[in-house]
């Protein structure tokens, strides 16, 4: 078990300044290639009390989004639990001090006691982008200038998401891609503010609501385009928790969404929906929301239906509405519900957060390599991350399991970590990984010895 440590230490800060400048980034919530791998090696396998922990820092709250690194700097979105606040940070990757913390807004409360701090942060080297629950989106230099700043509940009102908006912003050359996939209904979750405003006679907010992808320029934050996602499904299932993925078809770019009971390609450049495919059978049933992105397999999409339903791969060949030939193949047996597949070396690798079973298939075929269990008794949230050969898996109880990659089933290492829930995916970026608890930020560093 890690202790609590009291402050944060360094290993010796020459030869860490060196390794970091020449090492990976981890640029966005799914990593340099948004398929939840990365080239990085010379990882740690496993570490402890005193062994392998370069330093620990203290965050000012829990949150569930995913930190950023760029040559010597992390950045995080966090809650603020003394003042309420949302706050965005940057910390010294090679010693853990903090470089800067904004607070940006005020926090509040969702349903299953979430908060607004979920979408992760992006970086492109010379900005850094931050995205909230309550639609705050707000953009800094690596400093901790800030550039711009929006409020997209400003804008569009109250973001009406069950557990909160959470969907990470995608950054694609110079535009920042996001989607708002929301319940139609704008008291949908409540039903005490309406019936508080109809006993004063005030105005209520008119539905329904309309759910969209919105493309902003990442210099200014300004609309590019907005576009308005229609669906035939029904109440919760509209919602979204994805991100968008980039994928190229026939030389043009899309982003694409899988939500509301389909999967669309929309335009990069304007918006437009290029192509759409329907889950099927189209059984349309309340409680259906999507919390899986897409991941891209060289020439395939691969995509999650909700709540433990089939995962399809998907050929996309043409335009509007797709047929069935679309699907190369599908597998129904402990698939996602929460966690994004990875794509690492040629593999697919998905993980049935609650059943707590992770499949190795081939992209290609969907043929099934193996599928196992990974142990342990709480359930998986983090998405699996990819590196040195290893696939690195976070429990939300705190249990680190670290299996080999390949076609052979094996589990190198179980590290617990000391506090809970962790929601946030594991980050190698720098020769380091970087593991978020609920109080703290983790550096786990080979010869890395903490301190006391």
């Amino acid at each position: 078990m890690i202790p609590i440590l009291r402050r944060s230490t360094s290993l010796v800060l020459c030869v860490l300044f060196g390794t970091i400048l020449q090492a990976g980034n981890w640029p966005q919530w799914r990593g340099p290639d948004l398929n939840g791998s990365s080239p990085e090696t010379g990882l740690a396998e496993r570490w402890g009390p005193s062994e392998n922990v370069a330093w620990r820092t203290v965050l000012p709250g829990p949150a569930g989004s995913t930190p950023v690194v760029w040559g010597d700097r992390v950045f995080l979105s966090s809650t603020d639990s003394a003042s309420k606040g949302l706050v965005a940070m940057c910390v010294d990757a090679r010693s853990g001090d903090i470089l800067w913390r904004h607070r940006v807004g005020d926090d509040r409360k969702a349903l299953g006691a979430n908060r607004m701090s979920n979408p992760s942060p992006v970086t492109d080297g010379r900005h850094v982008w931050f995205l909230y629950g309550n639609g705050i989106f707000i953009c800094f230099d690596m400093d901790g200038t800030q550039q711009w700043r929006r409020d997209l509940e400003d804008t569009f009102g109250q973001l009406i998401v069950k557990f909160g908006y959470s969907a990470s912003p995608l950054l694609y050359g110079n535009r920042l891609f996001i989607t708002l996939m929301q319940n139609r209904d704008p008291y949908r979750y409540m039903k005490k503010e309406k019936k508080r405003l109809e006993a004063e006679g005030r105005a209520l907010r008119e539905g329904p609501l309309e759910s969209f992808l919105m493309a902003l320029s990442a210099d200014d934050g300004k609309t590019l385009w907005r576009h308005v996602r229609t669906t035939d499904a029904t109440d919760e299932s509209v919602e979204s928790y994805t991100t968008l993925m980039p994928f190229e078809q026939d030389g043009r770019q899309n982003v694409v969404l899988v939500c509301g009971e389909c999967v669309t390609g929309n335009d990069m450049e304007t918006g437009a929906e290029n192509w759409r495919w329907w889950f099927t059978p189209r059984d349309r049933e309340i409680w259906q929301r999507t919390v899986t992105s897409a991941v891209v397999c060289g020439d395939l999409i691969v995509a999650v239906r909700p709540k433990h339903r089939p995962i399809f791969a998907l050929k996309v060949d043409g335009t509007g509405e797709l047929g069935e030939d679309t699907v190369v193949w599908s597998v129904d047996k402990n698939t996602p519900d929460v966690t994004t597949p990875l794509f690492y070396r040629g593999r697919l690798y998905t993980l049935d957060g609650d059943m707590r079973t992770m499949t190795c298939l081939e992209p290609k075929t969907g043929r099934v390599i193996w599928r196992e269990s990974l142990g342990g008794k709480a359930v998986f949230r983090a998405s699996p991350t990819g590196a040195d050969g290893r696939i690195y898996c976070i429990s939300k109880g705190g249990e680190v399991v670290v299996v080999a990659a390949g076609d052979t089933f094996k589990v190198l290492s179980r590290t617990e970590m000391p506090e809970r829930p962790c929601m946030s995916t594991i980050v190698p970026a720098g020769g380091a990984l970087f593991v978020r608890t609920a109080k703290a930020l983790y550096c786990i560093r080979k010869g890395g010895a903490a301190g006391q």
